[in-house]
């Protein structure tokens, strides 16, 4: 081996070397911050929400006050600056000069904590993946080596931060490869598989339980055209979750006075929510307590109007606050929508049709489908919904349901929220 040749093979070696440290160490702290935001969030949003139930008049001052302090804090602590979500990722993986700027950890930690703990219709995730990518944004500004790896690294946070949130590997990756990446290279790989492992070591140390304790039994062939309709249903609802927060922060971008923005989304969520209560935050609570009645819960005339009010307006109420300052993105609202969705889809079909479908299976499947095809990424989907129940015996239907709701979506409307920006319809 020549000299040139030994100093080129010790250079590679070097730098592989510094990545693999560098991945652990985006892998830990990712997985540290998305975990504590995860506790946390759970933390007071419970409280919170025990007191607006015994107090209602705390569903007005909730709203105002959380998205109020999210604006000041926007205002006098993180430089002015609005925060745009995995938006904010994607200039940063396509462009050679811009970079996620630290302070987006605290920002995105802090404001995704209000947003929900205070009654937000939405979810910690968008927030944690923004933040986690910055982590992987700050290492690879720090050795001159990484510099072309700048999307790999910020992956590598990214796919650690969704393990830490949802119990699953493969999840991260796939999230990080459907969605931020959308290609492989070797780096991806390393630096993303070692990233994840650390992560769910980390959750493994601490005994994460899965997030909807849930007991699967079996599905049925006979229930496939069901199924099939279900992630037609899904599909339609993602195409509507889409619309609503694209139109609503269009026309809240309109009002040059922020305060009128807080305001009218406060009177939103207070009303929202002290009519249906299950909008509170994220509404895992709300999912947790239909899997639990699911096979008791007989559908009356209330309950089916109840499920579709809530399925009209969540949507509605995620988009106002996010519109109207909110930190959080269209995950938690997803899921919440395909549990109520398969629920009621599999009432309706056990009440007027009698074919007795399962309905925890409908409420699993659906989460799968209105997130698969709200982002555009079914595999990642299937991942992750089996991951939250730590339960593969659906893995087959939901991954057929996911592909038909992601391409319903798609045929109805091409764009996610991710996706969608005004030059590309001119």
């Amino acid at each position: 081996m020549n000299k040139t040749a030994r100093i080129k093979k010790n250079h590679q070696f070097i730098v592989l070397q510094k990545l693999i440290i560098v991945s652990v160490l985006i892998g830990f702290l990712s997985a540290f911050l998305g975990i504590s935001l995860k506790k946390i969030t759970e933390y007071y949003e419970e409280i919170f929400f025990h007191e607006v139930s015994v107090n209602p008049i705390f569903y007005i001052i909730f709203p105002v006050f959380g998205l109020s302090v999210i604006y000041f804090l926007r205002q006098y602590l993180f430089k002015k600056k609005e925060n745009k979500g995995i938006k904010e990722v994607f200039e940063s993986t396509q462009s050679n000069s811009k970079n996620l700027p630290s302070y987006k950890i605290p920002s995105h930690f802090i404001n995704g904590l209000l947003t929900v703990a205070f009654g937000g219709s939405t979810g910690i995730e968008v927030s944690t993946v923004v933040a986690t990518a910055t982590i992987g944004s700050v290492a690879q500004q720090k050795e001159n080596v990484f510099r072309k790896y700048k999307t790999e690294l910020i992956c590598a946070g990214v796919a650690a931060g969704v393990t830490a949130l949802f119990s699953s590997p493969i999840a991260g990756i796939l999230f990080a490869l459907e969605v931020i990446s959308r290609k492989v290279t070797r780096v991806f790989v390393i630096s993303n598989i070692i990233a994840v492992s650390v992560a769910f070591g980390l959750l493994s140390i601490i005994k994460e339980e899965p997030l909807f304790a849930v007991s699967i039994t079996t599905w049925h062939l006979k229930a496939i055209p069901y199924f099939v309709l279900l992630g037609i249903l899904a599909g339609i609802n993602s195409v509507y979750l889409t619309r609503c927060v694209l139109f609503f922060k269009s026309q809240f971008g309109k009002i040059d006075t922020h305060y009128y923005k807080i305001l009218i989304g406060s009177v939103v969520l207070s009303v929202s929510l002290f009519i249906f209560p299950q909008l509170y935050g994220e509404g895992y609570h709300a999912i947790k307590g239909i899997f639990s009645n699911s096979a008791q819960i007989p559908l009356t005339l209330t309950l089916a109007f109840t499920f579709i009010g809530v399925l009209l307006l969540k949507p509605i109420v995620t988009s106002i606050t996010l519109a109207s300052g909110g930190d959080g993105g269209v995950f938690a609202p997803s899921l919440f929508i395909g549990a109520f969705l398969g629920l009621l889809l599999a009432s309706v079909l056990n009440t007027f049709f009698h074919v007795q479908v399962i309905p925890v299976n409908f409420m699993i499947i659906g989460m799968a489908a209105v997130l698969s095809a709200s982002i555009h990424a079914p595999f990642t989907a299937i991942f992750l919904v089996c991951g939250l129940t730590n339960d593969y015996t659906l893995f087959l239907p939901i991954m057929v349901v996911c592909l038909i709701s992601k391409y319903t979506a798609k045929l109805i409307y091409p764009f996610t929220v991710y996706s969608y920006s005004p030059i590309l319809i001119k």
